[in-house]
Order: C-alpha cells, then sequence, then structure tokens
C-alpha cells in the first residue's frame, strides 16, 4: 500500500473516539470509531494501544498504512506540555510524517468556522475555551478543574446543586425545589436520603451528572436558587469567552464564539439567552452560535490547514460530515 491520503484526523473525547482518512481532494476515504481516551485512568501506553486498534481499522478501510499529517484533537491534552508527550506517542507508531496534537476544545472551534479565527466555549462533563487566528495565535486555558479556576460543566453544576440542596434541607440555606427534585429523581424522599446513598456508593459516584438535568427542569420551573446556578453558568462561558477574544485583540472586531458540549447544545432557554445578553453587553461584535458538527471534521480541518489544502477541498470535506 503506498501513501494515498493527506490527512488522519482523529477526535477522541473520554467517552468515543472518531477518526477520519482523508485524501489529499478533501475526499473522505474512511471513518472508525472506538471508545474513550483516558491517559490519567489508564496510562499513555495503554490509552494510545486503544486508539491504534481504531486508526488501523479506519487503515485497512481505506486501503493505505501511512498519511502525511496526523492532526490529533485530544482529551486531557489540556498543557502544552501534555500536547507534546501525546504527539511524541502518536509520531512513534509511525501512523504518518508529522503529528500535531491540540486539546480537543480545538475541534470544536475550528468544525464551527470557515477559517482559523473566533472562540469557542465547551461545556459537557467539564468546561473549557480556546481561540484561534489564522496566523497561529491561540488562547486557552488549562481547564483541569477548580485548581486553575474552573467553574461549571456537567458535573460541576450537579456538585452546586447537591450542595445548595443540602443546606436547604437542613436550613443552612435558601430553600430551594432541588432539595425535591434531586432525590426524588433517584426514587428517594430527602436529601439527607440521597446523601447517604452517595456517600455509601449506593448510588455509584458517576451518576451525579445525571442531576444536571434535573437542575435544569428545576430552573425551568421558576426556582430561584436554581435559575442562580444556571445564570453563574452564564456568567462563566461569557466570563472565558471575553477573555479569550481580548488575548487574541479579537474583543473589537466581528468573531464568532462557538458553543458546543452537552450543556450548551441541550437547548435550555435561560442559560442560551443569559449567554447572548451578557456576551452582547461586553464583547458586542461577537455573535455567539452552537457547533452541532462532528468535532472529527475540526480535527481534519485543521489537518488540512497544515498540509494547505484550498478551500475547494476542505468544502468537500465538509459536505462529507454536514449531508
Amino acid at each position: 500500500m503506498g501513501l494515498t491520503a493527506s490527512v488522519l484526523a482523529i477526535d477522541a473525547g473520554n467517552s468515543k473516539t472518531d477518526v477520519a482518512v482523508v485524501a489529499a481532494d478533501g475526499q473522505v476515504l474512511a471513518t472508525a470509531r472506538g471508545g474513550g481516551f483516558r491517559p490519567p485512568a489508564v496510562g499513555v501506553a495503554a490509552a494510545v494501544g486503544a486508539l491504534a486498534a481504531t486508526v488501523t481499522r479506519a487503515y485497512e478501510a481505506a486501503g493505505v498504512d501511512a498519511v502525511a499529517h496526523v492532526s490529533a484533537c485530544l482529551a486531557n491534552a489540556d498543557l502544552p506540555v501534555e500536547e507534546e508527550q501525546l504527539a511524541a506517542a502518536l509520531h512513534a507508531c509511525a501512523w504518518g510524517d508529522t503529528v500535531e496534537v491540540r486539546n480537543d476544545t480545538f475541534a470544536i472551534l475550528r468544525a464551527g468556522v470557515a477559517e482559523p479565527r473566533g472562540v469557542a466555549v465547551v461545556c459537557g462533563a467539564g468546561i473549557n475555551c480556546v481561540g484561534m487566528r489564522p496566523d497561529g495565535r491561540t488562547a486557552r486555558f488549562p481547564a483541569i478543574g477548580r485548581i486553575s479556576g474552573d467553574w461549571g460543566g456537567g458535573w460541576g453544576l450537579a456538585e452546586e446543586a447537591l450542595w445548595s440542596a443540602a443546606r436547604a434541607e437542613d436550613g443552612r440555606g435558601a430553600p430551594t425545589d432541588l432539595a425535591r427534585t434531586l432525590p426524588a429523581y433517584f426514587g428517594l424522599g430527602t436529601m439527607y436520603d440521597l446523601i447517604e446513598a452517595l456517600h455509601l456508593e449506593r448510588l455509584a459516584p458517576h451518576r451525579r451528572h445525571e442531576l444536571t438535568p434535573v437542575l435544569f427542569a428545576t430552573a425551568a420551573a421558576g426556582d430561584a436558587v436554581a435559575r442562580g446556578i444556571v445564570d453563574r453558568l452564564a456568567e462563566e462561558v461569557v466570563a472565558l469567552a471575553t477573555v479569550a477574544l481580548t488575548r487574541l485583540d479579537l474583543l473589537a472586531e466581528e468573531a464568532p464564539v462557538l458553543l458546543g458540549g452537552g450543556v450548551l447544545t441541550a437547548g435550555h432557554a435561560q442559560l442560551d439567552d443569559g449567554i447572548r445578553e451578557r456576551l452582547a453587553a461586553r464583547a458586542p461584535k461577537a455573535t455567539a452560535r452552537v457547533v452541532r458538527a462532528r468535532p472529527v471534521l475540526g480535527a481534519a480541518l485543521l489537518g488540512l490547514d497544515r498540509v494547505g489544502a484550498d478551500a475547494r477541498t476542505q468544502e468537500r470535506l465538509r459536505a462529507h460530515f454536514t449531508e
């Protein structure tokens, strides 16, 4: 087999991985899907090994054994040093002549714009923000939790809802319907019952994230405490976007702010309205819009940027993923 493809695009998240093999003319030769990419949990070697199985399937389907460039947008590549370590690991796999690793938030951003210019905020299990300009300048945050100043994400929202509901039930905090709706979701009568079930792990710890939709439903029903948490998330999203726009000297220019991740694409009216109102006040030339394209498209477009593909090639690729 010869070198017939231009780009291997990888979008590897915590729960799933998508890869695409893209020809020099923008045609998608093959795609494949695999499991999540979690180096912190399983180690870099095991994570890359699992990724290799998915890439191998895509290469076999495409009839290639290597590409010119590997464009990998990876979860848990939160710091530049982690990107460098993962790039070295992928380069050792000999999938392509060159390798570039970016945090997976860059894939959301690039999927949503015709050129690599703008800011993306992603709120799924966690929260992150990146920005970029065509000249290669970027803006980013460590995004590794509270120690890096983060607040929000589905996990954080669930924790905040639990905190407020517990304090409401025992009298330390303001009254809120969350004290009823959160335990009721699991068929329990009180917050004490829910606290006990979580502490003793009669409910698996990972199930806490299921409470995020309950928070939004309680807010939509008019509960003041729940609505306050949603408003705080809108503030956080706009704060991230505004700082990134400022760092890239885009605050005074028309620029897109792309919104991705399960929380920001779910259509919560209060959150959507809150983001747009706050963004209009702080960055009036910015335009917020939701990205629904598959992130692997963004990884592939970043790869085509790197190999110097023209606009027609990029549009052919985009058409494949938006048909």
